[in-house]
């Protein structure tokens, strides 16, 4: 398998679960800004969407989308748990927080990341990150956000979580989620996610 990243963007969630389920994989650089991989080749042949995470499988097709590429990695490895089985309810509240991370916090540090977006449309984006922060701090059920194991929702949520101090955004104001954070930091599999991409 390839994974195709670019530092601390949110191909960070599936190259933590990558690290995290021991699986093999190589990593293929993307230039977000110039849309070429490392190599130099144009990334839109790949991607047409011209974003990161793409996960280049073994038989050569391509899965694209973190949350989809996250459960796919988590059932290739169903003794790690870092996904429930199919079919169960807790696995339908796993897919219920990754999308709520996708839809409610990822699109949301968007606009933040968005030169053209106006000063109006940043001030509504912290607004809307800080409610949705407070809401799942609220769901933080121990250690991880479903109880003592670690899934790929809290690789998902410790990703997004770091891009507050790209924009300006203190995450110390919600102190479960600050602990949080750094307790997912101190995960082997996550140092050697974050050295790997030079973010530590």
């Amino acid at each position: 398998m390839k994974l195709y990243y670019a530092p601390a963007a949110c191909s960070l969630s599936p190259h933590i679960v990558l690290r995290e389920a021991g699986l093999p994989f190589d990593m293929t650089r993307v230039d977000l800004a110039t849309g070429k991989t490392e190599t130099g080749a144009d990334f839109s042949a790949v991607n047409p969407n011209g974003y990161v995470p793409v996960l280049a499988l073994d038989d050569g097709s391509l899965l694209m989308e973190g949350p989809a590429i996250v459960q796919y990695v988590a059932d290739r490895v169903p003794e790690k748990k870092l996904a429930p089985p199919n079919g169960t309810l807790e696995r339908y509240r796993l897919q219920a927080m990754l999308n709520f991370i996708a839809t409610e916090l990822h699109k949301a540090f968007g606009a933040l990341f968005n030169p053209a977006a106006g000063d109006d449309g940043k001030k509504a984006a912290r607004a809307q990150i800080a409610a949705r922060f407070n809401h799942v701090q609220a769901q933080l059920k121990g250690p991880y956000l479903f109880g003592e194991q670690f899934t790929v929702a809290d690789a998902y949520l410790f990703t997004v979580l770091g891009w507050g101090k790209f924009c300006d955004i203190d995450i110390a104001a919600w102190p479960r989620l600050a602990e949080f954070a750094a307790r997912v930091a101190q995960r082997p599999a996550v140092q050697q996610a974050l050295q790997a991409e030079g973010l530590v």
